[in-house]
């Protein structure tokens, strides 16, 4: 199948670092898929916070990315690199990518795109790449989650969170969460999580105490940072497992190390938008096997909360920069 595809393209891009407003849609040639690549023709982007940072000036997209905003994508190929065997041109798919998701058609690696969960839109479907390749690889991979152990989510109403709440129930284990307001904790109850933790009312570490049985958790997710990773030590379990993957409160914190020695603890972390395409394809073919039936079926369903015309991508970003909201932020084209 041969599909027509434009000479050029509409894309977002921040020329400059400041807010929000500083976001321009541009006019660029449409990109060639290298022989490893496919073309995906974009119906909807999703917005996550490294986007914002990109914007802000204190994320610069790895070498070799695009300059353009967005980290996944969903819509339809309509072209295929020479070695892509995987895909065809006319498959309805959804992407991770290092950048250029704010745009009327994305390149994609072959082995970061996903076939579209049965029954879901281009826009659930491109609300989920981001999140479950994070979520998988922090917490099952490295975080080793098994089935019967205890997971601490912090942050858990974003995106990451409430993708983390129902991969941790579905795959058997009991789930914390802290967030920051009570409709926040009751959309993570909701869900299936165990506890919510009011952060601003609550001292989670207390909570997480009686919780427990004074036992501790088995793996904590952490994309807070600051004073949190003190008290992570405090409330881990034996031989538990901290998982850094973001910093919102600093990078900078005191930390009484003999807890580390004690108590056993793993504490490791990791970026995902520059690791190799080899990783991200090792972590796709796993969720493929592992955790996309899951999607199908519904057990694990889309978290949208609110959807912008890709006009108004800067207001997608004052969304989200606000925190205020409960899941994902999507662009439709």
């Amino acid at each position: 199948m041969i599909m027509q595809i434009a000479t050029e393209m509409r894309a977002i891009v921040a020329p400059e670092p400041g807010g929000p407003e500083k976001l321009q849609i541009i006019t660029r040639p449409v990109p060639t898929p290298s022989d490893d690549e496919v073309l995906i023709k974009v119906k909807a982007a999703g917005v996550n916070r490294p986007d914002c940072i990109q914007r802000a000036g204190n994320y610069p997209p790895p070498p070799g990315a695009s300059d353009i905003l967005g980290l996944e994508v969903a819509g339809e190929i309509v072209k295929v690199g020479a070695n892509v065997k995987t895909w065809k041109v006319g498959d309805k798919a959804t992407a991770l990518v290092s950048g250029g998701g704010y745009a009327e058609y994305c390149v994609a690696h072959a082995g970061s795109v996903l076939e579209i969960p049965k029954n879901w839109s281009f826009t659930e479907a491109a609300s989920v790449p981001e999140n479950i390749f994070t979520v998988w690889h922090n917490v099952f991979q490295r975080g080793k989650l098994r089935p019967e152990e205890t997971l601490l989510v912090h942050g858990g109403s974003s995106g990451i969170g409430l993708t983390a709440v129902q991969l941790g129930k579905a795959f058997g284990a009991k789930v914390a969460v802290t967030a920051g307001s009570e409709e926040k904790c009751k959309a993570c109850l909701d869900l299936g999580a165990d506890l919510a933790i009011n952060y601003k009312t609550q001292d989670f570490v207390t909570e997480i105490k009686n919780w427990t049985n004074k036992k501790g958790v088995n793996v904590i997710l952490d994309m807070v940072g600051g004073d949190y990773i003190s008290k992570n030590y405090v409330i881990a379990a034996e031989d538990g497992r901290i998982v850094q993957i973001a910093f919102l409160n600093g990078g900078v914190a005191e930390v009484d190390f003999r807890r580390l020695m004690m108590k056993r603890l793993t504490h490791t972390g990791s970026t995902l938008r520059a690791r190799s395409h080899e990783v991200k394809a090792e972590i796709a073919a796993d969720l493929r096997k592992e955790v996309w039936q899951l999607l199908s079926c519904g057990l694990i369903k889309p978290q949208v909360y609110k959807v912008f015309p890709f006009e108004e991508a800067a207001k997608a970003h004052e969304l989200m920069e606000s925190s205020s909201h409960i899941g994902k932020i999507m662009l439709e084209l």
